[in-house]
């Protein structure tokens, strides 16, 4: 991420903690038949990562995926087959966001994502084969879900 990207992000994250207190986000591992995990490339930081975004006031944690998905993937998620995987405190963001990951084996891919301005590609990779940008936690995500590890704490 650069600093530029740093910067923005903790300027969001200012925002919001005057106007929510505490944030929380909510992450997918959607994981095909084919053990192939979907992910999205944003237009304004580095890296491949699991679809996802901030919940927002009035919202379920699975509504946001359910909603996030869509967004970022054209991907509608089930959201009554969804599991959670775990609740994560996530540092890199600020001393107040929490990301809560859920697994998605049920879903439908509605069409291929077209590009826009947050959302740069999206696309559906082998897990033993993730593109060589795949972030770090996005990596030890997979790796616990794959492996039957337990979540860590943080993300």
């Amino acid at each position: 991420m650069t600093r530029a990207q740093r910067l923005l992000m903790r300027g969001a994250h200012l925002v919001w903690r005057v106007t929510r207190g505490m944030t929380l986000g909510v992450r997918g591992a959607a994981i095909d038949g084919q053990n192939r995990v979907c992910l999205i490339r944003h237009t304004y930081v580095d890296g491949w990562h699991l679809p996802g975004g901030g919940v927002e006031p009035g919202e379920t944690a699975l509504d946001a995926l359910t909603r996030e998905f869509q967004e970022e993937a054209e991907v509608l998620i089930d959201p009554g087959a969804a599991r959670l995987h775990g609740v994560y405190f996530n540092t890199l963001a600020s001393r107040r966001d929490h990301v809560v990951l859920y697994v998605a084996r049920t879903f439908t891919v509605r069409a291929a994502k077209v590009p826009d301005r947050e959302i740069a590609e999206a696309g559906f990779f082998p897990l033993d084969a993730l593109p060589p940008e795949t972030t770090r936690a996005t990596r030890a995500r997979l790796a616990e879900i794959t492996r039957g590890l337990p979540p860590a704490t943080h993300w």
